[in-house]
């Protein structure tokens, strides 16, 4: 029975299905294939039996694999490993003394040597042409120069993340997904670049992990900050609680309580009971106190048979003089508003009005610029 392979030609590189044709292949083995790029050598990391013909299944037009590899293959992978370091050091060379902006960061030398693949990131475009030249002329070969990103560039040199484990990236990640700030605004965390960022400098691969879980969370939770109406009376959300599947609620006591998902949904847009209506009947027929926290004090308890006492002059009161009566004469006197000084007797008798709009008309009139003296 045939089989289905899935095959490996590097570590952090993706997995590619083959069928294993008249051979018998076991995982761990490696395999000699037909790419694209010409041969290749992998290595087998799955085996699954292909579905029987004539069923239901739908079967994938699968490649075979050419035959498995022997001990010669395997030295001159060797080899090509020792090759690939010697490239390395002579593309990081040709690099400096061309003075190019550029960051080396691995070389790959195909099976068969026909093509040479030199990946770099750079902050911009880069003229490597005389590069080129000076590769082709020590090598003799096809040679490939990629850009690639930092994530990347982190994924095939491998490193250890904020978690004390290897990167994502490294160890089962194959392919990106986009990582975005709203992500972590929904996850509650600290906007903190330091916090929420690799080593590559990217945001966190683990975010978009965790991200389908909170959406379906605060799918079934209300709107943090937005009142409702609920058995336990008028309660605003305050919060919600990834973790504990919960909502902290603050009631008209202005306490605060802390409800499950299920428990919410049981008192949301429900009256209020029996409970909560005493208690807000209650706190409305409370007496109010006077602002300041001063209590009212009762009609007789200032003297002690319930009278009223008598007003009794200060101690500390200023002794009434002549000039004394005059301040207060003057102040009790009403002020009378003195008209501008008019033309004709018609302007004088309108007295305060026209004065009370002219002084409204000089507050609206607008400024008048400076005159700029004339260019000699």
């Amino acid at each position: 029975m045939s089989q289905i392979l899935g095959v490996k030609f590097n570590d952090y590189g993706q997995v590619y299905y083959f069928g294993s044709g008249p051979f018998v292949v076991r995982e761990g083995q490696h395999v000699i294939v037909k790419t694209d790029q010409g041969m290749g050598l992998g290595k087998v990391i799955l085996v699954r039996q292909a579905p029987k013909e004539g069923s239901g299944e739908d079967e994938d037009g699968h490649k075979v694999i050419y035959r498995l590899a022997n001990d010669k293959d395997m030295e001159a992978v060797a080899e090509n490993e020792v090759l690939s370091r010697d490239a390395f050091k002579f593309c990081r060379a040709c690099i400096s003394s061309h003075k190019l902006g550029m960051k080396l960061v691995d070389v790959e030398v195909f099976f068969d040597r026909s093509k040479m693949v030199f990946y770099f990131t750079a902050p911009g475009r880069i003229d490597f042409r005389e590069l080129i030249k000076d590769l082709v002329k020590e090598y003799r070969t096809r040679i490939e120069l990629r850009q690639i990103g930092v994530r990347h560039e982190t994924q095939m040199l491998g490193a250890i993340g904020n978690c004390g484990q290897m990167c994502c990236c490294r160890r089962f990640m194959r392919k990106f997904v986009p990582v975005t700030i709203k992500m972590a605004k929904e996850q509650n965390l600290f906007l903190n670049p330091t916090k929420i960022s690799g080593i590559c400098g990217r945001l966190l691969c683990c975010l978009s992990f965790e991200q389908k879980g909170y959406e379906e969370f605060h799918g079934m939770c209300p709107r943090v900050g937005k009142k409702y109406q609920t058995s336990l009376g008028t309660v605003k959300v305050l919060r919600s609680n990834f973790f504990k599947k919960s909502l902290s609620l603050l009631d008209e006591n202005f306490e605060e309580q802390e409800v499950s998902i299920d428990e919410w949904n049981e008192i949301v847009n429900k009256p209020p009971s029996d409970e909560a209506k005493a208690e807000a009947k209650a706190r409305v027929a409370a007496p109010k106190g006077r602002r300041g926290g001063r209590h009212p004090v009762p009609a007789g308890a200032a003297s002690g048979k319930g009278g009223k006492q008598p007003a009794q002059p200060e101690q500390n009161a200023e002794p009434v003089t002549e000039a004394k009566q005059v301040r207060d004469e003057r102040k009790r006197r009403p002020r009378k508003d003195v008209p501008r000084k008019a033309d004709g007797p018609e302007q004088a008798a309108a007295g305060s009005d026209e004065g009370d709009d002219a002084k409204s008309k000089r507050a609206r009139r607008p400024r008048r610029r400076r005159r700029r003296p004339p260019k000699k």
